[in-house]
Parts: C-alpha cells; sequence; structure tokens
C-alpha cells in the first residue's frame, strides 16, 4: 500500500505516520468488507467505478513503465545540452559588500549606518583600493557587512544561475575571471564582485541528469503516437452542437498586451 503512494509521501507513511497510515488502511477494508456484505459491489454504477478505477491504474502503470524504459539517444542529448548550457555554468566568487540604510542585513558593530549615495561611494573607493594593489580577501575581511562570508575573505564558493539574487548573478556570470566588478546594487546593498573560476559542466557529467529530464517528455510522445494509433471512436451525438468557447479571441484579431481572459 505505501509503494503505491506518490514517493514523496512514502517516507512519512514508513516513519512519523505508520500508524495512521496502518489505521487508515484497516478502516477501509472493514468499509469493504462491510460493502460487500451490504451487496454493494454488486451495483451496477460501483462495478463501472472500480472497472475505470483498475483502468486507471494500469495507465498510470504504464505512462511510469514508458518513462522508466524510455531510452534518449546521443543525438537527442546533445542537442539538449547545447540549448540549456548555461543550466551547467557554476562559477566561484568572492565578493564585498557595502550595506545601505533599509538592507536586510544586519548593521555591523561599530560601523556607521549609510544612506545609498554613501555606499555607492564607499563601494567606489574601495574598488579603486582594490585597483591600486589591495588584496581583494584582506579588505573583505576589514570591510564587507557580509560577515558570513566576510570572514572567509569574501568567499562565496560555487553556484549556478538561480542560487544569487538576480543583479548579482548577471553581474557575476558576465564578469571576466580575475576582474573585479563595478558597485553591483541589489536588495542588500553594493556588491564588489570577484570572480575566481567559470566552468560549464561537460555533457558527460550531465548526460545522466538530462536524460532523466527528457524521459518524461519522450514517453509523452509515445503515448501521443500511440493514441495515433489506437482505433478510438467519439459518440459526437454525445458532445451536441459544438459550443464557442467564453473569452476566446476571434481569428485575426490580438489581446491587448498584457491582458489575460477574465474569469466568468
Amino acid at each position: 500500500m505505501i509503494e503505491a503512494l506518490p514517493e514523496q509521501y512514502r517516507a512519512q507513511a514508513r516513519g512519523p505516520m505508520k500508524r495512521q497510515m496502518a489505521e487508515q488502511i484497516a478502516r477501509v477494508k472493514m468499509l469493504a468488507s462491510e460493502a460487500r456484505k451490504r451487496g454493494l459491489d454488486k451495483e451496477a454504477t460501483t462495478q463501472a467505478r472500480i472497472r475505470f478505477r483498475e483502468e486507471n491504474l494500469l495507465a498510470g502503470a504504464t505512462y511510469n513503465d514508458m518513462v522508466q524504459k524510455t531510452r534518449v539517444d546521443d543525438a537527442a542529448l546533445q542537442t539538449y545540452y547545447n540549448e540549456h548550457k548555461n543550466e551547467y555554468e557554476n562559477v566561484s566568487a568572492r565578493h564585498i559588500l557595502v550595506k545601505f540604510k533599509g538592507s536586510p542585513v544586519p548593521q555591523r558593530e561599530g560601523k556607521p549606518e549609510l544612506t545609498e549615495e554613501q555606499a555607492l561611494q564607499r563601494a567606489q573607493d574601495l574598488k579603486k583600493q582594490l585597483a591600486g594593489g589591495a588584496d581583494f580577501a584582506t579588505l573583505a575581511k576589514a570591510e564587507s557587512d557580509d560577515s558570513g562570508s566576510g570572514a572567509n575573505g569574501g568567499e562565496l564558493g560555487s553556484f549556478s544561475h538561480g542560487q544569487m539574487v538576480p543583479e548579482f548573478e548577471t553581474a557575476a556570470f558576465k564578469l571576466p575571471v580575475g576582474q573585479v566588478s563595478e558597485p553591483v546594487r541589489s536588495q542588500f546593498g553594493y556588491h564588489l564582485i570577484r570572480v575566481d573560476k567559470h566552468e560549464t559542466k561537460p555533457l558527460d557529467q550531465v548526460r545522466a541528469e538530462i536524460a532523466e529530464k527528457m524521459k518524461p517528455e519522450a514517453a509523452k510522445k509515445a503515448v501521443d503516437d500511440l493514441r495515433k494509433s489506437a482505433q478510438i471512436t467519439l459518440d459526437e451525438g454525445y458532445f451536441g452542437p459544438e459550443q464557442p468557447v467564453q473569452g476566446a479571441i476571434a481569428p485575426g484579431t490580438h489581446a491587448p498586451a498584457g491582458a489575460a481572459p477574465q474569469a466568468q
């Protein structure tokens, strides 16, 4: 029964909710037994629902089997990798943060709170010191308002797309290795960023990961192909005359930019 649950619930059912799971199964079995005593399992509606539930479970099992057994060829893997190469980029970087009033970063003890203009000026001054030969790590330890990375010389480690705030990410991924950025503003303050390494994982390293991402789409195509070859007939008399879809846009017209159909 637990194996039939969605994967995200199995650990709970085997752990802290083990007793509740057992009680629920017992309750279901008890009521099902009572239904048979009452002859409810013989009713046409109930039998139809049982048959459809069985078919629904078999359909799900078939789709999962398709996903697991799908083989993605090398050409498709290469195409996906080329089209999503930026997802496999990583940079290793350091930064010095100069916070301003309103930043969610805690104020360092003994340091005055700066306006945005003052913080920008301070960041520009630190940039000049770095351009003059100051050591980035030493300056980060002394000046960065990000106390966590500052204690490590401003080191942030390696990160990929989507892990940093957008302004920081955009600057970091464009920055040449070893070059210090101009002050970059974010909600936290002004950052001076230095990228120490910029690399892209090769296809061989992410081949298995890409294959797993592509399997559901490949299985969907297999289902579509199966649908095309299947002998399925719909009784048009059941549907009646075709009705216009509410909120649909007539052919040849365009919705205003940003417009969306309103709920009826």
